[in-house]
């Protein structure tokens, strides 16, 4: 299908280098590529937040305070 989108004049360079590199014509194939990415990392995001806020009260509030206070004493150690 096509389409048209509005890049910057560096983008759009830096876009044909690398197609040619490849041996390619035109950048469609890396704008798809890049597509592809952006919503395979933008379902990874949202499957992490459900995963993270289904874990919401899971701990007790002693184990919840215990494990504050071992990541606390980490960042202290961390440098």
């Amino acid at each position: 299908m096509r389409t048209t989108i509005e890049l910057r004049d560096e983008l759009r360079a830096k876009l044909l280098e690398m197609a040619g590199r490849r041996g390619e014509k035109g950048f469609s194939h890396l704008v798809e590529e890049a597509v592809d990415r952006f919503i395979a990392e933008e379902h990874a995001r949202t499957k992490s937040r459900r995963v993270a806020l289904a874990a919401r009260g899971s701990l007790a509030r002693a184990e919840a305070a215990e494990l504050s206070a071992r990541v606390a004493a980490i960042r202290e150690d961390w440098r």
